[in-house]
């Protein structure tokens, strides 16, 4: 699940102090101790791969945030359960993918064997999944 599924602007959330406290400033960290629910004010893409949030904090400064350091609340302001969606037929592709070993052919016989090159090749590929 991905934040923008559950989480839209003005919407509160929880920041978990302990996962993104060593990148903080004093102040930042001040504020969070004051309140740790703050509100959405934006959303950022971090590295290219997840999604950021930018809160407004009880200072009423602003902060940004990875989307795992935080919780989303739901209208009680109960903590909303993150679920992972991982498909276990995948799940168990990628770790059979990722027991595989290859040792190295120096005959060549076992060099031109179809079946050691498509072993290789997988092998060689299981990272990129």
């Amino acid at each position: 699940m991905s934040i923008l599924d559950k989480a839209k602007i003005k919407k509160s959330v929880q920041v978990n102090l302990e996962l993104s406290k060593d990148r903080l400033t004093k102040e930042t960290i001040d504020a969070i101790n004051v309140s740790s629910v703050c509100r959405i004010n934006d959303f950022r893409i971090t590295d290219g791969k997840g999604i950021g949030v930018v809160l407004q904090l009880s200072n009423g400064k602003e902060q940004w945030f990875f989307e795992d350091e935080i919780n989303l609340l739901d209208e009680n302001g109960n903590i909303i359960i993150k679920e992972n969606n991982t498909n276990s037929n995948n799940s168990l592709i990628l770790e059979t993918l990722r027991k595989l070993k290859y040792e190295n052919k120096n005959k060549v016989g076992e060099l031109i064997n179809p079946i050691n090159f498509f072993l290789w090749l997988i092998v060689s590929f299981k990272d990129i999944f």
